[in-house]
């Protein structure tokens, strides 16, 4: 039996992160940089206008101030993209945009709403202070720098930085094509017509989420019987496009179960029983040519272990793919609600709701019967407590390791 550290390792062994890619900008969102971004130029590229207003020497406007305003002739106007403005000549303003360069001989710019807008001339009623409204060239980005490190998921704050600094492709671990099946002759899209002995594919969807949730892009296959010939027909298919598959359902020992004998003949999968509760029997290995293996998760077909499993195993295996070095949920300590017994020797995942601060400290919520998977119970939970193999009696007051999930 291997233990939970065993599994998870075996996971994390059999993926490998996703070869660098050099993409657009907009196929790097919510991807994982795989270089240094050095800047290519100063950032602003020169001295800028912060806002609209008069480009001034301050010592010219000396005691402005709304009883005793200056007033100073306007020679010129500035807009953004201009290049090289006309120096300002001492005792005059030159009108100037948000983003325009400031010319020559000016230490401030007065914004709008300190003047009364004129065009000819232009009367201040307060004196700014040097480099007032002024954005200093390279007070950003100094050229040369290295503005994003390796490892840095890229979302809109980090697009801006890189766009801003004119990068159009960065080279990035791509997100992970994970194809998802849902095996079983019993099994039936939501929506369908209920029947005697079938069962509505949560796995499928809920799996789906969960993957996308984790960064990846999700190909979802409709539920396969437990036929043998189809079920290797749909595997082999799914190879040309997958990085990873994930399979739930027909691995337990039943004679319809027939994943096992299926992926004995396209691959090397290990199938083992995990010291866990819940998702007790679990595969894990590679399908495909050796020279260009893909990837396989084998979890159980029960919806709140399939969940449980995939939190623990899978989606800390996706995040290595995809180059993150924080693999797994965050975890806090919390003080469970009740008491019940822990299956000996087996580490117990439990459906919690946690409240509270880190003030005041944590309490967990069991939802449901800790032996009992309940969909219900899933939903309503943020975070799974987590009983340590050796304990089997959980008393009222205990304090478990909680994994968060929201």
């Amino acid at each position: 039996m291997r233990s939970v550290a065993e599994f998870y390792q075996d996971c994390l062994s059999t993926v490998g992160q996703q070869p660098p890619l050099d993409v657009q900008l907009a196929d790097a969102v919510s991807c994982v940089l795989a270089e240094d971004v050095q800047a290519r130029f100063d950032l602003p590229v020169a001295d800028l206008a912060g806002c609209d207003g008069y480009a001034v020497r301050s010592s010219d406007l000396e005691g402005a101030r709304p009883d005793s305003m200056v007033t100073l002739p306007v020679t010129e106007e500035v807009k953004a993209g201009d290049v090289d403005p006309a120096a300002l000549v001492p005792g005059t303003a030159i009108r100037i945009a948000s983003g325009a360069p400031v010319p020559t001989g000016a230490d401030a710019v007065i914004a709008l709403d300190f003047t009364d807008r004129g065009m000819a001339k232009v009367t201040v009623r307060t004196q700014p202070a040097r480099g007032e409204n002024i954005r200093r060239r390279a007070e950003d980005v100094v050229e040369g720098d290295v503005v994003l490190r390796h490892g840095t998921r890229v979302g809109a704050r980090q697009v801006a930085l890189l766009a801003g600094v004119g990068r159009s492709r960065v080279t990035v671990h791509p997100r992970p094509r994970v194809v998802i099946l849902s095996i079983g002759d019993e099994l039936v899209e939501p929506g369908e017509q209920a029947r005697p002995g079938t069962v509505f594919d949560a796995n499928g969807h809920a799996l789906s989420t969960a993957v996308a949730d984790a960064g990846a892009q999700t190909f979802r296959v409709a539920a396969v019987p437990d036929g043998r010939q189809a079920l290797r027909e749909t595997i082999q298919d799914q190879l040309v496009r997958a990085d990873l598959i994930i399979t739930t359902g027909g691995i337990s020992y039943g004679s319809g179960d027939t994943v096992r004998e299926v992926l004995g003949a396209l691959g090397t999968v290990r199938f083992d029983n995990v010291a866990a509760w819940p998702g007790h029997i679990l595969g894990v290995g590679t399908v495909g040519d050796e020279d260009d293996a893909t990837p396989i998760f084998c979890l159980p077909g029960d919806p709140v272990s399939a969940q449980v499993c995939f939190e623990v195993y899978v989606r800390p295996a996706l995040r290595q793919m995809q180059g993150w070095t924080t693999l797994s949920r965050p975890s806090v300590q919390a003080r469970v609600d009740r008491s019940w017994y822990s299956p000996r020797g087996r580490r117990e995942f439990v459906r919690v709701r946690l409240t509270g601060s880190p003030r005041t400290g944590y309490q967990a919520k069991i939802m449901g019967s800790p032996a009992a998977l309940l969909l219900s119970a899933l939903a309503e939970s943020n975070a799974l407590a987590v009983v340590p193999e050796e304990v089997t009696n959980v008393r009222a007051g205990d304090a478990l390791q909680c994994m968060v999930l929201d």
